[in-house]
């Protein structure tokens, strides 16, 4: 095993996660950062990150760091770190390929000694049961003999100013307790608000899985007071106003749950709890839940139209935002596409136009064509999505203004004044 002033550091994945970890470690050790896309490769040697998360600035202020999409450029590395994506398939389990294929890349170029850390979220046991093998296979080593292994799960809240890598404490684990005194002077080297060193790499597997999973049962409830409160006809936010005068109570709002985490991460640990013979009910209850509020949005607007002898069918409906979240330019598991396919299963028309996302990448990804700059005047509804903040310094006439007269306006995030749109969850 390495020394801190031995590691040479490998980046598997330059997304959300992998890259401004490589650019915090580039700053240290001799880094290599490593992705499969070429495309993406060549756009980071330009000092360009499309995904906004690390500035041109920063990928310039990382001397010892590098970017390769060439598997023998890993040659030399020692220290292994897998940042690659964890979705789920159309049947809502857990999509290991991804982390599989990484692994390999792992296993061909490990030597003895060195150590291989997983910051991909996983359900508690992956890393040693699914990605461990496939190293030792690949490798022709043994694992905690000729090669070590530590987990440390990702934070990053995406399109967040504020709450960066280094600011937010990290959670460490290694595979004996040598490793894990090793992960964790890694990355303490690294993070200023300090580490939690976790006692096994299935303790902080664990941890990971349940920050999301904690939150998307929070949403869940709320989401589903506010189904309960549309039918009584109360404000769900003035009632969340109110009970919010406790100082217990915690300020969850009702929306969309989608993104790379919030509305995946329970599916992995579900499908592990399923595996040994639990159901887990609540977990479940609440993904039902999560899962169904972009048709509840559709089905409010249809109606709405209804009653003003607007019919869905043929009407044209525009819709602000394809991002999964404000400010952000990620689309992952994004949630307003269910809007959107209700809409369209009733024969309306719907424009999509979101500032912040990149027309190929909705093509790509959702075979959406987004709008480019909607005309005014031409829409029988305008759904406002997404709080980004050119749709907020717009304001509700800027909005209103998309609209035909007497137009639908429905806002999810509650982001204008209450008596400016018709509805809102």
């Amino acid at each position: 095993m390495p020394t801190l002033d031995q590691a040479r550091i490998a980046v598997i994945g330059l997304g959300y996660v992998g890259l401004p970890l490589a650019v915090a470690f580039g700053r240290k050790f001799p880094t290599l950062g490593f992705d499969i896309n070429a495309t993406r490769v060549s756009e980071l040697r330009e000092h360009r990150d499309h995904t906004l998360e690390v500035s041109a600035d920063e990928l310039r202020d990382t001397p010892l760091l590098d970017f390769s999409d060439d598997p023998a450029a890993l040659a030399g590395c020692n220290v292994f770190i897998v940042t690659v994506p964890t979705p789920i398939d159309d049947y809502k389990r857990p999509d290991l390929r991804p982390l599989e294929s990484a692994s390999r890349t792992v296993g061909r170029a490990i030597g003895k000694g060195g150590v291989a850390i997983f910051e991909s979220t996983v359900y508690p046991g992956a890393t040693e049961e699914a990605c461990v093998p496939i190293i030792e296979r690949e490798s022709g080593l043994r694992f905690n003999q000729d090669f070590y292994a530590g987990y440390s799960p990702e934070r990053i809240n995406p399109g967040d100013k504020q709450h960066r890598l280094e600011t937010i404490m990290k959670v460490t684990s290694g595979s004996t307790p040598e490793v894990a005194d090793f992960v964790d002077a890694l990355y303490g080297s690294i993070i200023t608000a300090g580490t939690h060193k976790a006692s096994s790499i299935r303790v902080a597997e664990a941890a990971k899985v349940i920050e999301n999973t904690q939150r998307d049962v929070n949403i869940a409830l709320i989401n589903e007071l506010a189904l309960i409160f549309h039918r009584l006809g109360i404000d769900t936010h003035e009632v969340l106003e109110a009970a919010g005068t406790k100082w217990n109570f915690l300020p969850f709002r009702p929306g969309l749950v989608g993104g790379h985490c919030i509305g995946v991460d329970p599916y992995y640990l579900t499908h592990k709890a399923q595996q040994i013979g639990y159901h887990p009910d609540v977990i479940l209850a609440g993904r039902r839940i999560n899962d169904g509020m972009g048709s509840h949005v559709a089905r409010r607007v249809a109606k709405l139209m209804a009653r003003r002898n607007l019919p869905t069918a043929g009407a044209k409906v525009l819709v602000l935002g394809l991002a999964f979240k404000e400010n952000c330019p990620d689309v992952r598991n994004t949630r307003v596409v269910d809007i959107v396919a209700e809409l369209r299963s009733y024969n309306a028309q719907v424009d999509v136009h979101d500032p912040w996302v990149s027309a190929d990448e909705a093509k790509h990804e959702y075979g959406l064509d987004l709008v480019a700059e909607p005309q005014a005047g031409q829409y029988d509804a305008v759904i406002l999505a997404v709080a980004h903040r050119q749709f907020s310094e717009r304001g509700a006439d800027g909005i209103r203004g998309f609209g035909k007269p007497g137009a639908v306006v429905f806002d999810v995030k509650r982001t204008l004044p209450r008596h400016a749109v018709d509805d809102c969850l």
